[in-house]
């Protein structure tokens, strides 16, 4: 039996990984495939592949590429989501801002540096064109709890964080959302360490195949919304608009789009210079 760990985010992105380790699909293949769920998302995620403390993981696009350049011995060998990853910009209930531009200048609140808020954050600023050296600036808040605690005593204006995701806490009262910044590329990617490719290839590809057969008719699952609200407690309209909007990818990413992405983040000053696609892509 081969032993694995990947890494995730808790979200309802991931459902199709929890339904095949529920069938115990990797066992019947010889690979004891286990999840660790990652709260604090990207950043952590990053960290725990250097660390080698998991062998692959479910992370954001650009979050993963700007640590490979930056020494992460990973490579992507596929995308998982293909479709932009809706980023909702929130306030607390009791804050006096009321617009995107009421938050020039103000403290982003980020679960890490490295991490996607982290990196959407200047996305957005650029977008609204904001001067990314003065009129950005950011607080640690560690992952959702954290904000949810923090913001509303002050600590970060604002938070970023899949829409959908935190719908819930703006539901309750908790956070108010003003704004909206979608992805410019695919948001999910499934990233793998270069000597977990090198010494378990085989794995890795009955891994691919076997969540690969899983989201290609995924939409299909009888009552797929509202399995995917009573697990994630979300509204059913509001998983049901999710549906709409996803789209789960059986490909790689392209050199085109890897490209796109390390030219982002040099505009950006988040990375200093491009690496070769063939450096970060793994392609079976």
């Amino acid at each position: 039996m081969k032993n694995l760990i990947i890494g995730g985010v808790p979200e309802h992105f991931n459902l199709p990984w929890y339904v095949t380790l529920r069938n115990k699909e990797y066992t019947k293949k010889g690979i004891n495939l286990r999840w660790k769920d990652f709260p604090g998302g990207t950043g952590a995620m990053n960290k725990a592949l250097r660390d080698k403390e998991i062998d692959m993981a479910v992370i954001l696009s650009e979050g993963i590429i700007r640590d490979i350049v930056q020494g992460n011995q990973s490579k992507i060998v596929q995308i998982f989501v293909k479709s932009p990853l809706i980023w909702g910009i929130h306030v607390a209930e009791n804050s006096d801002y009321k617009t995107i531009n009421d938050l020039k200048g103000t403290k982003a609140a980020i679960s890490r540096y490295g991490s996607g808020s982290h990196l959407m954050a200047y996305i957005n600023a650029q977008k609204h064109n904001w001067n990314l050296k003065t009129d950005l600036q950011f607080e640690v808040i560690k992952n959702l709890k954290g904000a949810i605690e923090g913001l509303p005593k002050g600590k970060g204006d604002y938070f970023m964080w899949e829409k959908f995701t935190t719908k819930p806490f703006v539901d309750n009262g908790t956070f108010r959302l003003i704004d909206e910044c979608p992805t410019p590329w695919s948001c999910f990617v499934i990233a793998v360490r270069n000597d977990v490719l090198e010494n378990q290839p085989e794995s890795i590809k009955t891994i691919l195949e076997i969540i690969n057969k899983t989201t290609t008719g995924f939409k299909n699952t009888l009552n797929l919304a509202e399995i995917i609200s009573e697990r994630y407690k979300q509204k059913l309209e509001d998983v049901q608009q999710w549906l709409q909007l996803t789209q789960w990818s059986q490909e790689n990413i392209s050199e085109k789009e890897v490209a796109t992405i390390q030219d982002r983040l040099i505009e950006l000053k988040l990375i200093e210079s491009k690496i070769v696609a063939n450096k970060l892509l793994h392609n079976f």
